[in-house]
């Protein structure tokens, strides 16, 4: 079984919930809008992290990350981006199993045919009438995907 942590918009703010929340996970996925390289080292010095570049994530740290990144699973491939409006490829045709995603700071879980599409929502900092959350994807030995909306506060 694979644990994976996803978390975006932290904007430059990493909760110790989040942090609690994310411990014993075998990689933590960052959807953008970190907020700066300390957020990503922290989070890197949990698990092996897989971060991409957010629409507010400026200078030579940031430029340094991908808009946009595929990361292998057990369950098959994960296709990372900040903003799904941006998104340029049909994942079906490119064999993805699910594509993570933030930018609205609202949580949400679909699925457009089988494909998993997973916003964690902003782990930041507090929007009126948005969560704060991140998202647990568990996948078990059938390479199933089970994600988990976590709520750290309410918003």
């Amino acid at each position: 079984m694979q644990k994976i942590g996803i978390i975006s918009d932290t904007h430059g703010t990493l909760r110790t919930e989040a942090i609690d929340a994310l411990q014993g996970v075998d990689m933590i996925i960052h959807a953008g809008d970190s907020g700066g390289p300390a957020i990503l080292e922290e989070l890197s010095s949990i698990a092996p992290l897989y971060a991409v570049r957010g629409n507010c994530d400026f200078g030579q740290w940031a430029y340094s990350l991908p808009a946009d990144r595929v990361v292998e699973t057990e369950a098959g491939l994960i296709y990372v981006l900040h903003d799904l409006h941006r998104l340029g490829l049909d994942p079906s045709a490119a064999e993805i199993a699910a594509v993570i995603h933030g930018h609205t700071h609202m949580p949400s879980v679909s699925y457009r045919g089988n494909i998993l599409y997973l916003n964690p929502g902003s782990a930041g900092p507090v929007r009126a009438g948005r969560p704060v959350s991140l998202s647990i994807l568990d996948i078990d030995d059938d390479r199933k995907m089970t994600p988990r909306l976590i709520t750290l506060q309410d918003g």
